[in-house]
């Protein structure tokens, strides 16, 4: 369970630097950059290439399969009268 929140808070720190990046970067559209050219400029940076794998990260740690604590409890009472 720690492991799990321990890489969703990697992940979503990944996602919000990259997402800022390509925020900031959307500036190069009012230098007369065109749209195409803005998401191969988005998608050959690394800096924002780490929100793709942020999310990734995020979407095991939601999704993944853990360990399952499958605990098999008998119990036997003796009725007293």
């Amino acid at each position: 369970m720690i492991t799990r929140i321990f890489f969703f808070l990697i992940g979503f720190i990944l996602m919000v630097i990259g997402f800022m990046y390509m925020m900031i970067y959307i500036n190069l559209l009012s230098f007369g950059y065109t749209y195409l050219e803005y998401l191969i400029y988005i998608f050959t940076h690394y800096e924002c290439v780490i929100a793709i794998l942020g999310f990734i990260i995020v979407l095991f740690s939601l999704f993944g399969k853990g360990k399952t604590h499958v605990k098999c409890v008998r119990h036997h009472f003796k009725f007293v009268r």
